[in-house]
C-alpha cells in the first residue's frame, strides 16, 4: 500500500495545465464582482433574480477557490519546505480577499430585501439557502462599514495569517538532539513527542525532557506568535461589536453561552473521575503518587501491540460493518483510493485532520501513524470527519459549513463504533488495553481540554493589557492544568509548552479551538447510547443530521435527535457513560496490582 496521498484529483502538480488554468481564473475575480455588484445591486425591483445570480456565481468561486487552497494546504502540510505550496496559500488568501468587497456590498443589499419569507416561498432555490441568507443578513450586526472590512481582510494576510504560517513552518521543522541510551540522535520534533508512547519510562522521560528543551529553541518565535493573533482577535472583536472573543466565537459556531455553560459545568463536576483513572494508572505503572506528564500516555498492557496499516484497514472496516455496510465500504474506498497519508517524516505536521474537498467530493487524512492501536482508533476518528464531509457534500456548497462543535461528532461517533466492537469479545488483557486508550483520549478531550479553555480565556484577558512573555505563558499553563488534574498529575512533572505545539492556538478564525472537542466527545457518546436503544432507525436520522449541521444552528440540530444540550441532565448522562468506563478500569487495575 502507499503510505503518502495522492493528490493528482485535486491537480497533478503545480505545473499542471489545470492548475495554471484554474489560478488564471482567479484574476480576474476582482473584475468579474465589480461587473455583477454594478448591476446587480442598484435597486430591489427584482430581488429573486438578484439573489440567484449572485449566489450561483459566488458558488462557482468558492468551490474554485477552495480547490486551490486545498492543493496548497496539502501539500504544504506533507512538505512544509516547499515555497510553491507556501505561495499557493498566500495567492489563495489574496483572492479570497478580493470577495470582501461583493460579499459586504451583497450583506447590505440583502438586509434590506422586503421579505427573505416570502421570497423563499417563490424560489427553490433561495428555499434551499434560506439558513445561508438569513444568517448573512444577522451577521450585519457585527460588519464594520465596507472600506473597513475591506481593509481587515487585506491587513489579515500580513497579520494574523502571516504569524500563523511563521509558528507552523518554524514547529514543523524544530528538531533536537536526543541522548537516547544507544547515543545521541537528531530528531525532528514530531519523533521526539512519540517517545511519549515507549513502553519504557527512561525513553518517555528523555522524550519529554527533549521535548521541553527543544521548545525554548524557538519559544519566543511562538509568543511573539501568539500575541500577534490574539493581539488582532481582541483588536477586531472589540470592532465587531462583541464583548469578549468568546462571545464571537460561540456567536460564529451557532452556539448559546447556556448550551457552553451547562458542559463545562458538567465538565468541571465529574473531574474526579478522570483523576481517579490517572491514579489508576499511575499506581499500575509502578509510580508511588500522583502521575508525572511523560506517563500519560504510556501504554499499560502488553496487548498493546503494534498494527500494521493493512491490519488496521482489516479492523476498522469490519467493525464499521457492525453500524453500517455504507460507513464500512466508505473507510475501505478511502484506504484503497490513496486518499490518506500515513507517516512521520521530516517536513511534514504534526497530528492527524481530514480535509474535505468538495469540488471533487472527496476528502484527504493526514496521520502521523506509528502502530499503536490509538493510531487504528485515530484512524477511525478522522475517517468519521471524512463521512461527514461525504454525507455533506450532497448539499449546496453554502450549506457544508457546520460549527466547530459539531465538527467532531461523526469522527468521534465512528471511534466509539470501533472501540465498543473490540471492548465486546476482549479479553481482560485487551480490555484494559482498549479501556486505557479510552479513557486516555477522553481525559485529553475534557480534562486537558478544560485546561486549554482555561488558558486561552487567561490569554485574552492578559492580552488586553499586555503582550504575553515567554514565562508569563508557561506560568498560565502551568495553572491551567493545576486546576483541570488536580491531584491526578505530579505538580512537578507538568507541559508549561503546551501552548506552542497545538496549534489551534494559532488560528485567528478559529478561537478557543478546545470546548468544541469535548462538546463533540459528549455529544457523541449520547448520541451513541440512543444508538443502542433503537440501530433499526438511528443510522438514517443520523444521516439526515450530519446533512444537517451546515444549515442550522446546535439547538435545532441536536434537537432532530431529540436531545437538549442546554441541560446539564445530557452532559452528566455522557459523562456518566465515561464513569462507567474508569469503574471498569479500577476494576482490573486493581486486580493486577494484588496480584504483582
Amino acid at each position: 500500500m502507499n503510505t503518502s496521498w495522492n493528490l493528482n484529483d485535486l491537480y497533478t502538480g503545480f505545473d499542471s495545465p489545470e492548475f495554471l488554468s484554474d489560478l488564471k481564473k482567479c484574476e480576474t475575480i476582482t473584475s468579474k464582482y465589480k461587473e455583477l455588484t454594478s448591476k446587480l445591486f442598484c435597486d430591489h425591483s427584482n430581488e429573486i433574480e438578484t439573489i440567484e445570480n449572485y449566489l450561483k456565481a459566488y458558488i462557482d468561486d468558492v468551490i474554485l477557490l477552495r480547490k486551490l487552497q486545498a492543493f496548497g494546504h496539502l501539500t504544504f502540510t506533507t512538505n512544509s519546505k516547499s515555497q510553491t505550496a507556501l505561495s499557493l496559500k498566500a495567492k489563495v488568501q489574496k483572492f479570497n480577499s478580493e470577495l470582501t468587497s461583493p460579499t459586504v456590498a451583497f450583506k447590505l443589499w440583502l438586509k434590506e430585501v422586503s421579505s427573505l419569507d416570502q421570497l423563499a416561498k417563490q424560489s427553490s432555490f433561495i428555499k434551499e439557502h434560506f439558513f445561508y441568507l438569513d444568517e448573512l443578513i444577522r451577521s450585519t450586526d457585527h460588519m464594520l462599514s465596507s472600506e473597513e472590512e475591506i481593509l481587515v481582510s487585506k491587513l489579515v494576510a500580513t497579520g494574523s495569517s502571516a504569524w500563523e504560517t511563521l509558528q507552523s513552518k518554524a514547529s514543523s521543522q524544530l528538531s533536537y538532539e536526543v541522548p537516547l541510551p544507544e547515543g545521541k540522535k537528531n530528531m525532528p520534533i514530531m519523533s521526539i513527542r512519540n517517545l511519549a508512547f515507549s513502553p519504557d519510562r527512561k525513553i518517555r522521560k528523555i522524550g519529554y525532557e527533549s521535548e521541553l528543551k527543544a521548545y525554548e529553541k524557538h519559544a519566543e518565535i511562538s509568543a511573539a506568535a501568539l500575541n500577534g493573533i490574539k493581539g488582532e482577535v481582541l483588536t477586531l472583536s472589540v470592532l465587531r461589536g462583541f464583548s469578549s472573543p468568546l462571545e464571537e466565537t460561540l456567536y460564529n459556531a451557532r452556539m448559546s453561552r447556556e448550551i457552553l455553560d451547562a458542559m463545562i459545568s458538567s465538565m468541571e463536576s465529574h473531574l474526579d473521575e478522570f483523576r481517579r483513572y490517572l491514579k489508576l494508572k499511575s499506581k499500575l505503572l509502578g509510580n508511588d503518587g500522583p502521575m508525572p506528564f511523560y506517563d500519560v500516555f504510556a501504554p499499560v498492557s502488553a496487548t498493546d501491540r503494534n498494527y500494521t496499516i493493512d491490519e488496521a484497514q482489516d479492523f476498522i472496516v469490519k467493525y464499521f460493518a457492525d453500524f453500517s455496510p455504507e460507513l464500512s465500504h466508505f473507510a475501505d474506498h478511502c484506504f484503497n483510493a490513496n486518499w490518506i497519508d500515513f507517516e512521520p517524516k521530516e517536513g511534514k505536521v504534526g497530528g492527524a485532520f481530514c480535509s474535505n474537498i468538495p469540488s471533487i467530493k472527496q476528502s484527504r487524512v493526514l496521520l502521523n501513524f506509528t502502530g499503536k492501536l490509538k493510531n487504528v482508533l485515530t484512524i477511525a476518528h478522522e475517517l468519521g470527519h471524512a463521512f461527514h464531509g461525504d454525507r455533506i457534500m450532497s448539499e449546496s456548497i453554502l450549506n457544508t459549513t457546520y460549527p466547530m462543535p459539531l465538527a467532531e461528532t461523526a469522527s468521534i461517533f465512528c471511534e466509539t463504533i470501533v472501540r465498543n466492537a473490540v471492548l465486546k469479545d476482549a479479553d481482560e488483557d485487551l480490555k484494559l488495553s482498549i479501556l486505557e486508550n479510552s479513557l486516555q483520549s477522553a481525559t485529553q478531550v475534557v480534562v486537558d481540554i478544560l485546561s486549554r479553555y482555561y488558558f486561552e480565556t487567561s490569554v485574552f484577558e492578559t492580552r488586553k493589557d499586555h503582550p504575553l512573555s515567554v514565562n508569563e505563558l508557561k506560568d498560565l499553563m502551568i495553572d491551567a492544568q493545576k486546576k483541570s488534574y488536580g491531584d491526578g498529575l505530579d505538580e512537578n512533572y507538568l507541559h508549561p509548552f503546551m501552548w506552542l505545539n497545538k496549534t489551534h492556538y494559532y488560528y485567528a478564525s478559529r478561537n478557543f479551538y478546545n470546548f468544541p472537542y469535548a462538546f463533540g466527545l459528549l455529544f457523541a457518546t449520547g448520541l451513541y447510547a440512543k444508538y443502542l436503544e433503537d440501530k433499526s432507525g438511528f443510522v438514517s436520522k443520523y444521516d439526515d443530521m450530519l446533512k444537517a449541521t451546515g444549515k442550522m444552528c446546535i439547538q435545532d440540530v441536536c434537537a432532530l435527535m431529540d436531545i437538549d444540550p442546554s441541560s446539564q441532565l445530557f452532559w452528566n448522562a455522557s459523562l456518566k457513560k465515561i464513569k462507567e468506563d474508569v469503574d471498569e478500569f479500577e476494576k482490573i487495575v486493581l486486580k493486577k496490582v494484588s496480584t504483582n
